[in-house]
């Protein structure tokens, strides 16, 4: 039995029950492609039931606020994600007459879709012949055939894409390429896999050269930065509270925070006494401050790390673009600030 029929054999005896697995509707499978980019399974099916409870068509997604989408999303992460699908699904119904893209290269038109996505959704919507290379997909092919070529490498990405098409099932496409993306969920895990109940293991050069632990091969990651974030939480007597929307470019965008300030460094009440507050409407007004923690609140990025104290600002009166306290969990933020109301006894 080859390489591919072991994949489809063992998948038959070992798939997950996955609501997408058991539907051919492309905006079903599209939302949860999206979804699952850069998150586990465990964490994005809930999301994904609840994008199909409040937008069950693509055109109630159209006619979505990006707030709202955004407040559905938070907690998941790389929030342009989520920013794209919204543009995307805009553009099938306005531009589309609501009809989704049926093959690969009109798919890859769709904002937020590359080559894995339209990949996948070209193939278990239409079943059209078209391999899907995502991390699972690089880890075993990596192992199984030996290949050192870092898979983020631009010669990694081209040599990895032309094996996967070469060994795809054309006869099956959709299920041979769940089976592989399984397998390397599954069976062939990052760390301490179980090689020896491995149906591929006779033919893995991985395993018959101790390369397990080493392979596949990542070029080394860009540098992780510091930044150091100063939230000013101001609160004045009639429970209101400054509340902004993010608009710079960024992971961000568009999500709300309190106002920011950045400092060099992480500072005590003294440093944080002297900052210039020029740009904000403390400059204009007497206050008093208190810091809620004084130990940095860490926030790791994939790029950055963001060292992070919350100063409590006591004000007689905000100006009128406060919001009232109680309505701060209505409008979508980061996970960052939203552990903050949460632990925050307003």
């Amino acid at each position: 039995m080859n390489f591919k029929f072991k994949l489809i054999y063992w998948y038959s005896n070992n798939k997950r029950q996955l609501p997408w697995r058991e539907t051919k509707n492309p905006y079903y499978i599209w939302l949860s492609e999206i979804i699952l980019q850069q998150t586990q399974v465990k964490q994005g099916h809930p999301y994904y039931d609840a994008f199909v409870a409040q937008y069950p068509t693509i055109f109630d997604l159209a006619k979505a606020t990006e707030t709202s989408v955004l407040k559905l999303w938070q907690g998941l992460g790389y929030y342009s994600r989520a920013r794209n699908l919204h543009t995307a699904a805009k553009h099938v119904v306005n531009e589309l007459n609501g009809e989704f893209p049926n093959n690969y290269k009109d798919l890859l038109k769709l904002k937020g879709v590359g080559d894995y996505t339209a990949s996948a959704i070209s193939s278990f919507a239409y079943n059209e012949v078209a391999a899907v290379v995502d991390g699972n997909v690089y880890r075993v092919l990596s192992r199984y055939f030996g290949i050192d070529t870092p898979i983020n490498s631009t010669i990694g990405i081209k040599e990895f894409k032309s094996l996967a098409t070469s060994l795809i099932d054309k006869t099956q496409p959709a299920t041979y390429n769940q089976a592989i993306m399984e397998f390397g969920a599954l069976q062939c895990r990052p760390k301490n896999p179980d090689c020896h109940i491995c149906p591929l293991k006779d033919g893995c050069v991985a395993l018959q050269k101790n390369l397990v632990s080493v392979l596949p091969v990542k070029l080394r990651k860009t540098k992780v930065t510091t930044k150091y974030y100063n939230f000013l939480v101001c609160i004045d007597s009639h429970k209101q509270i400054l509340y902004e929307k993010r608009t710079n470019k960024g992971i961000w965008q568009n999500l709300y925070q309190f106002p920011l300030i950045e400092s060099e460094k992480s500072l005590n009440a003294e440093e944080f006494h002297l900052l210039n507050f020029e740009n904000t409407m403390l400059s204009t007004v007497d206050f008093d401050y208190s810091l809620y923690n004084e130990t940095d609140i860490i926030h790791k990025l994939s790029h950055q790390h963001l060292h992070t104290k919350f100063w409590i600002i006591d004000v007689d009166q905000l100006p009128n673009e406060a919001i009232n306290i109680a309505s701060l969990t209505n409008y979508p933020t980061s996970v960052l600030i939203s552990d903050f109301i949460e632990s925050f006894n307003f």
